[in-house]
């Protein structure tokens, strides 16, 4: 039997669970619970602990109630209060030595949903392949970034920054280089760690980025402000700390998601059905989640601008950045056919080669997803657009690199949104998986995706060119698997870049 493992951090010491060719350490405290009079503060540093603090469970979870009734990737709720805390996965433990380079995982979820606990996170694979992974939760919702008189914005934000100064503090202790960290998140983690990248106070914490289908915010303070005087009138408190702290969680959150919404904008998750609406919106510049009110918000502090106007002015130009979609994200069937959605593209300005690519997904996935196209392209694709050519201007074009993952699940016909996570994760056995991407996803494929987030993380340059040297071109996972010079061309018209 083997023995379990065991190490030192700066808090304590932690017993952990010994699996094949790893060890996992889950639910170790990086914050104090933020409950009580640390409700709607910021992060406090984790108390020190005496003796051996077992770490064989995940531990409570921000999310309290799942994104919805079934949800695409496995994301399990556990109770309690002591809700930051990481899971570390690592092949060697208490090996100071290793230093092992570090993938540190943050999960998506809208920013009020989503649980580091799922299966499809687990570090196994990246372990096998000498990367220690490690998971992070955070405040969600309006507990993490609902406006409250008095209170920091972008608690959410802060808890991530509290995450990684631990893992900058402690990850040597389970094998791992400080020097060496990568930070990755999915939608609205792929966000978060966009938001971190512009984010003066995560300077130096981290030295790479991953970031799938990216939700950014930028939310105006004074919009965060109404819709949090809002939400308060609703409880009939007063919008600071005292009135907040008088209703309990558990109200709070069943009552959130129907004030979750910024008055006056138009829904940007890729399924309304208006194109044209969601073409002009993309040449204005609008985010996937502008409507939404709990995200991250420009508050001059944590994001002293919005996250491409940082980036532009060189915010985190020393960082090598891998970023991507997939090719559907939110596919919805729609009743617009393909020449009349032609026919908006067109007034958008998109012109005969941005037509022929629009013509060839609709090929691609069939006439009932032709709208859904347009408004992929709207949405998360032409924000991926922005942002690339946000970093090019900032001189960081040589250390960002594209991808496009293209491969369609025979279960739904699509690449949609977190498709792609297990083949990153090379999980392809993992619960929940057949579900969504049938019984016999391409390993092959997982083969190539995985090992291309490896090599990043370990040497920060995947084996394609660059975005400075190719601004819309992209490696196609699937659909072929080759690198596209004109992968995001479509999307790139649709963003008013050409």
């Amino acid at each position: 039997m083997s023995t379990a493992p065991e190490v030192s951090t700066r808090s304590g010491r932690l017993r952990g669970v010994q699996r094949p060719g790893s060890a996992a350490f889950l639910g170790v405290p990086f914050a104090r619970p933020p409950v009580g009079p640390r409700r709607f503060a910021a992060p406090v540093p984790a108390e020190p602990w005496e003796g051996v603090r077992p770490a064989v469970a995940h531990g409570p979870t921000p999310q309290r109630v799942p994104f919805g009734p079934v949800t695409t990737i496995p994301e399990p709720s556990v109770p309690g209060e002591a809700t930051l805390n990481v899971d570390v996965f690592t092949p060697a433990p208490g090996d100071r030595s290793a230093l092992l380079p570090v993938l540190v995982w943050v999960h998506g979820g809208g920013y009020f949903a989503g649980s580091p606990a799922s299966p499809w996170y687990d570090g196994a694979a990246f372990n096998r392949d000498g990367v220690v992974t490690v998971n992070v939760s955070y405040r969600l919702g309006f507990d993490g970034f609902g406006w409250v008189g008095g209170a920091p914005l972008n608690r959410g934000l802060l808890d991530q920054l509290a995450a990684l100064r631990w893992v900058r503090e402690n990850v040597r202790d389970f094998g791992g280089d400080p020097d060496r960290v990568t930070v990755a998140g999915q939608s609205a983690g792929g966000g978060s760690v966009l938001s971190l990248l512009a984010s003066p106070p995560a300077a130096r914490l981290f030295r790479r980025v991953v970031s799938h289908s990216s939700a950014t915010s930028d939310l105006p303070p004074a919009l965060a402000e109404e819709a949090g005087r809002r939400f308060a009138a609703h409880f009939g408190v007063t919008p600071d700390l005292a009135g907040w702290r008088s209703v309990p969680e558990a109200e709070v959150v069943a009552a959130e998601r129907g004030f979750n919404a910024v008055p006056g904008r138009a829904p940007r998750d890729g399924a309304s059905p208006d194109v044209a609406a969601a073409l002009r919106a993309a040449r204005a510049g609008a985010s996937v989640l502008a409507s939404m009110a709990f995200t991250p918000v420009v508050d001059g502090v944590v994001l002293p601008s919005d996250v491409a106007t940082a980036l532009a002015g060189g915010a985190g130009a020393d960082v090598e950045v891998l970023m991507g979609t997939t090719r559907d994200e939110f596919a919805v069937p729609a009743a617009a056919g393909a020449q009349e959605v032609v026919r908006d593209l067109v007034a958008a300005g998109v012109d005969d080669e941005g037509v022929a690519a629009f013509r060839a997904d609709v090929a691609r996935t069939g006439e009932r997803f032709a709208a859904n196209r347009a408004l992929v392209a709207a949405g998360f694709r032409a924000e991926l657009v922005r942002l690339a050519a946000a970093r090019a201007r900032g001189g960081a074009g040589a250390r960002t690199w594209l991808f496009d993952f293209a491969e369609r699940s025979p279960v739904e016909g699509v690449a949609a949104h977190c498709h792609d996570l297990p083949y990153a994760f090379d999980l392809l056995g993992a619960p929940g998986v057949a579900r969504v991407l049938g019984e016999h996803p391409d390993q092959a494929l997982a083969d190539r995706v995985h090992g291309h987030w490896v090599r990043f993380v370990r040497e920060g340059a995947p084996p394609w060119p660059a975005a400075g040297a190719s601004p819309l071109g992209a490696q196609r996972y699937g659909d072929g698997s080759a690198f596209d010079p004109r992968a995001y061309v479509l999307d790139a018209q649709v963003a008013g870049l050409g």
